[in-house]
């Protein structure tokens, strides 16, 4: 394929135009040029984001205590996975890290509570804390609390909630080999639920977990179909004790291939390159900002990932500039040399202790699993 292939894909894609599955299936493979693909993605990403980089900041909000079988997490009943489980954390713990994510640069701070879904009670718990943080802080606020109906996604619009999380996380097909409680379709009700209710979506998948390249591209398009304005492209971290059985091997290659054709079909959305970037991306982990404009700081839900440090020299060096109110520079000078404890070896995989889960409350014992009180809550 000549060099004009590859521009007409560019000028395609920021059109608006829907490239074409049997074009997508050949950019998933050594058939195309890799360098030549890459700079194509870079030309949309950089039509609509520029050259900034978003970055989140995620709050594992309750570690634990989830009745679904999600084969993939460390937090399913299903799991014997090794992580520091607690019930919701307190309004000040919240509100505190919600700061701290401000004040480290993040343009979105992102809360996870792990279960099936809220309940009224924790719904209203949710606008209070959503309704806090805003008056607080200039930062936009993501929510993933399972599934929901419209008007439980309607009360945390009213309360200012800039963005519902709820990836679909593999294909219709595959989603049976991923979990067993809950269907695909559930999770694709919860995002029209929350679109009707006027809130943006956030929702991506997960890739590493046996699905073939088909499977990939099934997500990609209906995402492009949801206009899904936030997709988070994670990479699968095997922590040991999840149940997903031989994990695919992914070359770093790969990868990126897949964050150009998600840029490519979604080219007004933020792409993140989420979990795993590390383990999976490696030596070529700063080539996912061409077509990513997004990514985590401070690792992610149990796994860590790499060190503030690191991550934001990666995004000076390339000549990447953040979008907020704090320049890289001016975060640099407060960061100071830290060990990397980043998931780098699928053999080393680091888990989050509570300094990372719980900072503003260290020395907190975690609580039993499965806490009665908790899940009704």
């Amino acid at each position: 394929m000549d060099r004009a292939f590859y521009t007409q894909l560019a000028i395609d894609s920021i059109a608006g135009q829907t490239i074409p599955l049997e074009t997508v299936q050949r950019l998933l493979s050594s058939e195309t040029e890799f360098l030549a693909l890459l700079d194509a993605a870079f030309e949309v990403r950089k039509k609509f984001f520029g050259r900034k980089v978003h970055v989140h900041i995620i709050n594992n909000a309750q570690n634990g205590y989830c009745p679904e079988d999600c084969h993939y997490c460390a937090q399913a009943k299903s799991s014997s996975s090794e992580i520091k489980e607690y019930p919701i954390k307190s309004d000040t713990e919240i509100l505190a890290e919600a700061k701290q994510a401000y004040e480290s640069g993040a343009f979105r701070y992102c809360m996870v509570f792990a279960g099936r879904g809220p309940s009224q009670k924790r719904v209203e718990h949710l606008s209070q804390l959503i309704r806090k943080i805003k008056s607080n802080y200039p930062i936009q606020v993501c929510v993933s609390a399972g599934l929901l109906d419209e008007e439980k996604a309607q009360i945390l619009k009213v309360a200012g909630l800039d963005r519902l999380n709820h990836n679909l996380n593999t294909s219709r097909a595959h989603y049976p080999e991923i979990c067993t409680t809950h269907t695909y379709d559930e999770r694709l009700n919860t995002l029209q639920a929350a679109k009707k209710a006027g809130l943006e979506v956030c929702s991506g998948m997960i890739i590493g977990m046996g699905e073939t390249s088909d499977d990939v591209l099934e997500v990609a398009y209906t995402l492009r179909k949801l206009q899904a304005p936030s997709i988070p492209v994670n990479f699968y971290i095997p922590i040991p004790g999840t149940k997903v059985k031989e994990p695919s091997p992914l070359a770093p290659e790969y990868c990126l291939r897949i964050l150009c054709v998600f840029r490519l079909l979604n080219p007004r959305a933020e792409i993140r390159v989420a979990a795993g970037r590390e383990l999976h991306l490696r030596d070529m982990e700063v080539m996912a900002l061409y077509p990513a404009n997004s990514l985590f700081l401070d690792g992610y839900l149990n796994a860590k990932g790499s060190t503030r440090l690191k991550t934001l020299q990666m995004i000076k060096d390339a000549g990447f500039t953040l979008d907020s109110e704090f320049g890289v520079d001016e975060l640099l000078k407060n960061e100071t040399p830290a060990p990397q404890t980043a998931v780098s070896d699928f053999s080393k995989i680091a888990l989050k202790g509570l300094e990372e889960l719980r900072p503003q409350l260290l020395g907190v014992a975690p609580t039993v699993k499965n806490s009665e009180n908790n899940a009704k809550y």
